[in-house]
């Protein structure tokens, strides 16, 4: 089917021959009409397959009969709501008062606040900042006559799914407005949102069992992974595509390769989710305009990243998640074109693998370097390995840790020292005693008397501190003195001399007769 052949308007047939579209791909031949009717769909339809142009053309349809109203489209990521944007700009050419505005974390408020206050036909932008506005009274999501939810299921995986409901209960009834929810898998939670927040809603899936594109070549190299890389630049000298995006599964795997492909000769940057926005869509708009041909990203690029006639798809790490490989090699082949996705498998993730060719129900075809007449190359980053200096939150909280036991070792260091020389001329002293002076040392030391006279002199030394007490602090009954030492231990014989080791066995034997006698009663 031709769009010319749908009931459209001719602003709209307009903005859809700038953006150069002149036959229906299945889905939207599909949706189409059913939308235009003004209602409700839940369509399932796989990345790539023109799903974008149904609801901005379904939009802009309403706007041109009824010439009021706002749109709101809300999408997962910052990079597929500045997509849908540029594709909402070129599509509403035939509408030159038509205003669009894009909103999304990651940025200052001062330029969407601008945008907000100039009034608007069409909002889009992702859960987030769309409630921060709306807390801020600067959103009014009853204003909003058309819904658009775009990737779904991609927006519940990244925990959206209580913003969403949010914002739908702060919206009119579902018989005031027209609901279009559109998605790859249509799981348990986007039927219950559909069921909740939609109006009787039209169930559509476009060829749901082709899940992957059959215009992409796939291909598998076994490698090690320390040959991984050195493999990348054998199939990049072979292939030498004009556009090439390389996947990684970490952040830090992600920067590695872009610098090695740099010291390699190559022009690459790396993409991932914790950059600055700015120098985010700065680096994908260099890569939209062929200015950067190499992009090596997290899968933070995997959904929303439309880059056209994109050559070669990498999957330099396999993904752990084996949807998000229908979704990064989605990223070629798109709007019917031909594409190629190679994967490369190490030790490291070849677990990864068996769930992914269940998933796409086919087997990745093995290629060899040897069959594939890959030639050997010079590894010029050879060697280099990069390391995030950003370190943990369990990292910093341990190193934190360990810094402070430190101090409190450094600091508690001279006191032990003191206290350890302090027992030592305590041990020399009392060794040289004999045993009559050291009894009468521990008589002075930890006596009755000694521990009352130590008492006191506390006393008196904290007198100030107890001075402001309450009355009946006085009148509490005094610790009583300790009992006077036994008179059996004040007769401990002296130290026996040279043979005189019977006569002193046979006093210690008496002694300790008469201390069990006085502790037990014994006679």
């Amino acid at each position: 089917m031709k769009f010319t052949e749908l009931p459209l308007s001719e602003e709209v047939l307009a903005g859809i021959a700038k953006a150069g579209y002149t036959d229906c791909t299945p889905v939207q031949e599909t949706v189409l009409p059913v939308s235009l009717s003004a209602k409700d769909v839940m369509v399932q339809s796989k990345t790539g397959s023109g799903k974008t142009a149904v609801y901005l053309i379904t939009i802009l349809e309403k706007y041109s009969r009824n010439k009021a109203g706002a749109a709101l489209i809300v999408s997962p990521t910052r990079e597929l709501a500045v997509q849908i944007e540029e594709d909402a700009r070129v599509l509403s050419a035939g509408f030159p008062d038509y205003r669009i505005g894009c909103f999304y974390g990651g940025v200052g408020y001062k330029e969407q606040n601008e945008e907000l206050s100039s009034g608007l036909n069409l909002y889009v932008g992702t859960p987030g900042r769309l409630l921060d506005f709306a807390k801020s009274n600067k959103i009014d999501f009853r204003c909003f006559d058309t819904i658009v939810l775009d990737e779904a299921d991609r927006m519940f995986d990244m925990g959206f799914y209580p913003d969403v409901q949010s914002m739908f209960a702060q919206m009119r009834s579902v018989k005031e407005r027209q609901t279009m929810l559109f998605s790859a898998t249509l799981s348990t939670k986007v039927r219950n949102l559909a069921w909740q927040y939609m109006n009787e809603p039209e169930e559509i899936a476009v060829h749901p069992e082709e899940i992957t594109v059959k215009q992409i070549t796939q291909e598998l190299f076994h490698v090690t992974k320390t040959e991984k890389f050195g493999l990348l630049l054998s199939i990049l000298k072979k292939i030498n595509p004009d556009s090439c995006l390389i996947f990684t599964n970490t952040k830090d795997m992600a920067v590695e390769v872009a610098k090695r492909l740099v010291m390699n000769g190559y022009k690459a940057e790396y993409l991932m989710g914790d950059m600055p926005q700015l120098k985010r869509l700065k680096t994908l708009e260099r890569m939209k305009e062929g200015k950067l041909p190499y992009l090596v990203a997290t899968d933070v690029a995997a959904r929303g990243l439309q880059i056209d006639d994109l050559e070669l798809v990498v999957n330099y790490d396999i993904p752990e998640d084996y949807e998000s490989y229908v979704h990064r090699i989605g990223r070629t082949a798109r709007a019917g074109k031909s594409g190629k996705a190679i994967t490369l498998a190490c030790e490291e993730y070849i677990y990864g693998l068996e769930p992914i060719e269940n998933f796409i129900q086919m087997k990745i075809p093995v290629i060899w370097p040897d069959e594939a007449g890959l030639e050997s190359v010079e590894d010029k980053s050879s060697g280099y390995h990069y390391h995030s200096r950003r370190p943990s939150s369990k990292r910093v909280e341990r190193s934190g840790e360990r810094r402070k036991s430190d101090k409190q070792r450094s600091a508690k260091g001279p006191a032990r020292s003191v206290q350890k020389k302090n027992e030592e001329k305590e041990y020399e002293k009392l060794s040289s005693m004999t045993l009559e002076e050291r009894m009468a040392y521990y008589r002075n030391q930890f006596g009755g008397d000694a521990k009352e006279n130590d008492k006191t002199a506390r006393k008196q030394q904290n007198a100030p501190r107890y001075s402001q007490k309450k009355a009946h602090d006085s009148q509490k009954k005094k610790p009583q003195p300790s009992k006077p030492q036994s008179e059996a231990v004040k007769k401990i014989p002296p130290r026996p001399q040279e043979g005189q080791n019977a006569e002193y066995k046979s006093a210690r034997k008496g002694l300790f007769a008469r201390i069990k006698a006085k502790i037990f009663g014994e006679k």
